[in-house]
């Protein structure tokens, strides 16, 4: 097939920023561009703030942004690559994603006869997809990254937050053809997710999880009076912790407990298990969490 013509996709980056829509650059591939060679990657050093990281393509959907000279900056820096969108709270979207490839048409119908897609703003994708818009509901909504979500078929992914989605009027790199607007009447504005889609957007509640700050699993050893305290009071520090530093929050507390490791206090597994527990109830993704406290053994000389 033959590919269209380079489009310049400033405007566009510039106009989708003026709604208060984050955007950035992916490269020909729908990847992200790769970091520069001095900034580091999360899981090399979580105490990297990702988000206010001056590079213009470095981290992905971090260095997405509304600020219309660093936008323009963005596309400048790869004008052959492809216009993205942060999805979630930070552009206040929800896309449902659906590929027909994988069992999505059926799939959609399906959900549009149950009332669990009404209509809303829709892209149709370069492959023959389609993204649906909603509006973010206030609260934070995870990326399926491909797994089943309660209410959700095959062929349907959801895009919110820690993702994100291609943006018209980008080319697919395999078939050259542009993601496009609908047109049609009910397609121009984006909808509200009713509380049946949200729900199906949301994962199946994970099992609980016991936090390991019982005596028996903790010692008094290498000096570490009260260990279970200590333990108590590093935990509490990234479960209060505010958003937008919960991620470095959790880095530093592992760097506390590593050393409760070293000195013989507490077991390496518990030591895990019990930083993991608390990543999670700050709501962390597990990339982030394992992240963050490999990062933190690391820094004390402690494998994780």
């Amino acid at each position: 097939m033959t590919r269209p013509p380079t489009h310049d996709l400033t405007a566009d980056a510039l106009a989708y920023a003026g709604r208060g829509w984050p955007v950035f650059m992916l490269g020909r591939t729908k990847r992200p561009v790769a970091n520069c060679p001095a900034c580091p990657k999360a899981d090399e050093d979580p105490t990297h703030d990702q988000d206010a990281c001056p590079c213009l393509t470095c981290h992905g959907f971090y260095a997405a942004t509304t600020e219309h000279a660093r936008v323009a900056a963005i596309v400048a820096a790869v004008p052959t690559g492809q216009l993205a969108l942060r999805t979630g709270a930070a552009s206040g979207t929800v896309v449902v994603d659906i590929d027909p490839a994988h069992g999505g048409r059926t799939t959609m119908t399906a959900l549009i006869d149950r009332g669990l897609l009404p209509p809303t703003a829709y892209v149709v994708t370069g492959s023959g997809g389609w993204h649906l818009y909603y509006r973010h509901p206030g609260h934070r909504v995870p990326c399926s990254q491909g797994k089943p979500r309660q209410g959700l078929g095959p062929g349907v992914d959801v895009k919110a937050d820690g993702g994100y989605v291609v943006l018209p009027p980008s080319v697919h790199p395999r078939t050259g053809r542009p993601y496009r607007w609908a047109t049609s009447r009910n397609a121009r504005q984006v909808g509200e997710m009713p509380p049946a889609l949200l729900t199906a957007c949301l994962p199946p509640p994970a099992p609980p999880v016991t936090t390991v700050t019982g005596p028996t699993r903790v010692r008094e050893e290498g000096g570490i009076s009260h260990p279970d305290r200590l333990l108590a009071v590093l935990l509490d520090r990234v479960t209060a912790a505010p958003e937008g530093i919960r991620r470095t929050t959790l880095y530093g507390v592992a760097r506390g407990v590593a050393r409760m490791v070293t000195a013989g206090a507490i077991d390496h597994a518990d030591a895990i298990a019990a930083l993991t527990d608390a990543g999670r109830q700050a709501e962390q993704t597990e990339r982030d969490i394992r992240a963050a406290i490999r990062g933190g053994f690391r820094a004390e000389g402690v494998a994780a």
